[in-house]
Order: structure tokens, then C-alpha cells, then sequence
């Protein structure tokens, strides 16, 4: 029986994190996290959200992706915001679901391909949700009006259509994820609960 690789792709403040805290039963999808070389916010753990490293550890060591967020901003000097499941951690956890909170989808494709290159995708499924951009983006902002040049990276890191093509993606499902509307279309529900039942 193979197990399922479900990647929640959508721009920042979409909902991606919500709709696995809230929507994913407990304890079915493994929740994949990346070490990251941004600095740790309030209410974060490491090793629980991210895995907070140095420029260092992402030369020498082996990513199932690898994100490099600012690169058509960075200046030498600058720091470099870094993103990247690390090998161990799918290896550490092969044969469950896996859940990957991502913004673009090229970074899904690189996951399959490494599947692919590891000849793991046999056991695995891979299936895409499209979150809708958010009618109001103003928190994400506020939260992070002391990151320079956020808004130019996230207006880079886009997750449209055209991204999904360019990335030779299909989007299986799409939804609209907040505290304040939710939509999850019932081809959404009813894949969740056949991956619940497969894996009793």
C-alpha cells in the first residue's frame, strides 16, 4: 500500500499552517519541517517548527530541497534566508505520510525528484492543494515590517498557476483556509479520509 507525500502550496498567510494544525487528522501525516537560517520568533522551537541552523550547516549537508529565498536581493554581507528539509529527516521517517508546507511550487517538484533519484517514489503518492491568496495579507505584513526586503522577496516567491505548469505540477485539490473562512471542497475531504482508512 503506498503512503502519500501531500504538499499545501500557497502564498504566505494562505492558510497552509492552519489547515494542517486543524484539518489534518492527528497523527496521520507526518509534518515535514526544514532547517532554516532565519532567527527563531516568539512561541517557536527548535526542532519542533524549524530546525535553526547556520549558512555553515547548509553547505555541509544534504537537503531534499533547498530554498534560497532572498538570492535577487542578497548583497555579500547580507544574510542569506535559507530553507531546506534536511535528507535525515525524510529518511528518519520513511514509510509515513508526509505533509510539506511550502510557497512555490518548483520546491514540491525538487521533492519529487529527489523520491525519484532515491527510487522511493514507488511507494509514494504525491498530491498538490492550491491555497487561495488571502483577501488581506495586512498581519503578515505587520508581523514582519522589521525583515528588510520582505515584501520584495514574497512578491518574488509566488505561488500562481503558471507556477504549477512551469514546475510540470497539477493542482488535485485547491481550498480557502482561515480562523475567519474556510472552504475545503468535499473531493478534499473525502481524499483525507481515504488516506485515514488506508492507513488503519
Amino acid at each position: 500500500m503506498k503512503q502519500t507525500v501531500l504538499f499545501c502550496t500557497g502564498c504566505s498567510g494562505s492558510g497552509k499552517s492552519f489547515f494542517i494544525n486543524n484539518y489534518l487528522p492527528t497523527g496521520l501525516f507526518y509534518n515535514l519541517k526544514s532547517a532554516t537560517t532565519r532567527k527563531i520568533r516568539p512561541g517557536e522551537q527548535d526542532g519542533k517548527n524549524y530546525y535553526f541552523q547556520d549558512e555553515d550547516y547548509f553547505s555541509n549537508n544534504s537537503f531534499v530541497t533547498y530554498l534560497w529565498v532572498n538570492e535577487f536581493v542578497w548583497e555579500p554581507g547580507q544574510p542569506k534566508w535559507l530553507y531546506g528539509v534536511p535528507e535525515f529527516e525524510v529518511l528518519n521517517n520513511l514509510g509515513k505520510n508526509f505533509v510539506y508546507d511550502v510557497i512555490e511550487p518548483k520546491y514540491a517538484r525538487q521533492m519529487i525528484d529527489w523520491f525519484k533519484s532515491k527510487n522511493f517514489h514507488k511507494s509514494y503518492n504525491f498530491r498538490t492543494i492550491y491555497f487561495l491568496p488571502p483577501d488581506n495579507n495586512w498581519s503578515i505584513v505587520q508581523s514582519r515590517k522589521n525583515m528588510p526586503n520582505d515584501v520584495r522577496v514574497r512578491e518574488n516567491n509566488t505561488c500562481l498557476p503558471k507556477d504549477f505548469l512551469n514546475a510540470g505540477l497539477q493542482i488535485n485539490f485547491w481550498t480557502k483556509c482561515s480562523a475567519q473562512e474556510t472552504i475545503i471542497p468535499i473531493q478534499l475531504k473525502r481524499f483525507i479520509n481515504n488516506v485515514a482508512r488506508n492507513n488503519r
